[in-house]
């Protein structure tokens, strides 16, 4: 799939996702969140590498809360934009970030974070997906190179709403696909 293709897929998802009636995004937000909770995966994973949520994307700070609560170790995503990298960092409290250049939250410190082959439970970003595994992110790949060398790992799970489902996206050979999917109707296992 090229990447005006894809660019205008995106920007049809995120235009539908942003329309969405603040109650009826509330009620799906929690219907994914409690469907997570009741995972084998969440139940099990010590720790998980979660992003913070933006504009519409579905609420991933109860989630935090929830895992926090649960005892869990949580880690956000901090970018670095001079190698395009990017590690997991641990998150006690809120208050420990701040906004990025993006006006994205972020850990201020980074001393404490996690190696990615240690972590249980990955919840990954994105905009449009389909049942195969395939993503379509935000465009900045930081995802893709981050779980390349986990890729075989059976932990990464996305939340999405059904309205970012689509029936196939052609992967490019870069492209890391994920392992689980949670909807505001489905919770489905990727057979790959």
């Amino acid at each position: 799939m090229g990447k005006e293709k894809k660019k205008t897929l995106r920007n049809k998802i995120l235009s539908i996702r942003d329309s969405l009636n603040i109650e009826e995004k509330e009620i799906m937000d929690n219907k994914i969140l409690n469907e997570l909770i009741r995972t084998d995966l969440y139940k099990k994973a010590k720790s998980i590498f979660i992003y913070l949520s933006f504009g519409t994307e579905i609420d991933t700070n109860k989630i935090i809360d929830k895992a926090l609560e649960d005892k869990k170790e949580v880690y956000i995503p901090k970018i670095y934009k001079f190698d395009k990298s990017m590690k997991a960092i641990r998150l006690n409290s809120f208050k420990d970030l701040e906004k990025n250049s993006m006006g994205i939250l972020e850990p201020i410190d980074d001393n404490n974070f996690i190696e990615k082959e240690d972590i249980d439970l990955i919840i990954v970003p994105g905009v449009v997906f389909d049942f195969k595994g395939n993503r379509i992110g935000y465009g900045g790949g930081y995802y893709d190179r981050y779980l390349e060398p986990i890729k075989d790992l059976r932990n990464k799970v996305v939340l999405a709403y059904d309205l970012q489902i689509i029936d196939i996206i052609e992967p490019e050979a870069h492209d890391i696909t994920f392992d689980y999917i949670i909807t505001n109707t489905k919770f489905r296992k990727i057979n790959k």
